[in-house]
């Protein structure tokens, strides 16, 4: 028997990412995605962090609007290099830059969590840090890893969920899925605040 939110409360991804319900699919609570429609345009002199948690929260309120009393997680990662953020290249041109630039540097990336409980109006946000080390790669193979994967919807270029952990060093980071973008021990323990329970005893 699967476990089900408290009281039955309708749990929602506000997300398009295939990734974050994957991620989410693994806790074994039935859940519907909902695809919030936000600018996530940074605000002029905005920090990377507080943009994530920004758009976390923004993700989130929108979909609780269109779906009062349930439970909506919101999730947003913004990359950065020397405080400046780093965005989704879109093309393969930009994203051979941002990966010369990174290459043999930390990297860290910002994946801020919000769940909006539509019962009461209240959220619960965290930002979670994950450093990041790339290997100092040549040109070539940074080139043909590209080609080969091709992440240009994605924030720094590289998925360390697929061919993307070959050109990374290092991983730190306190909750080991927050870099795939649903940061899962953080977001359980939001859940548990929330009165959701993971095991039938």
């Amino acid at each position: 028997m699967n476990p089900t939110p408290a009281s039955s409360t309708p749990l929602i991804l506000a997300s398009s990412s295939a990734y974050r319900r994957e991620l989410l699919g693994r806790l074994h609570l039935p859940f519907t995605v909902d695809v919030p429609d936000i600018d996530e345009t940074p605000l002029p002199g905005e920090t990377p962090a507080a943009t994530a948690s920004r758009l976390a929260r923004a993700k989130a309120a929108a979909v609780a609007a269109r779906h009062p009393g349930s439970l909506v997680i919101g999730s947003d990662q913004v990359a950065t290099l020397d405080d400046a953020q780093i965005g989704k290249p879109g093309t393969h041109a930009a994203a051979l830059a941002q990966l010369q630039t990174m290459r043999g540097r930390e990297v860290v990336f910002h994946t801020a969590l919000c769940l909006y409980d539509g019962r009461n109006g209240s959220s619960q946000l965290e930002d979670i840090w994950t450093i990041v080390k790339f290997r100092d790669l040549p040109d070539a193979e940074l080139d043909a890893y590209l080609r080969i994967e091709q992440p240009y919807d994605c924030a720094g270029s590289a998925k360390n969920e697929g061919l993307g952990i070959a050109i990374l060093e290092r991983i730190d980071s306190t909750d080991p899925t927050a870099l795939t973008g649903l940061p899962l021990i953080a977001l359980t323990g939001m859940l548990r605040r929330a009165g959701v329970t993971f095991f039938n005893l």
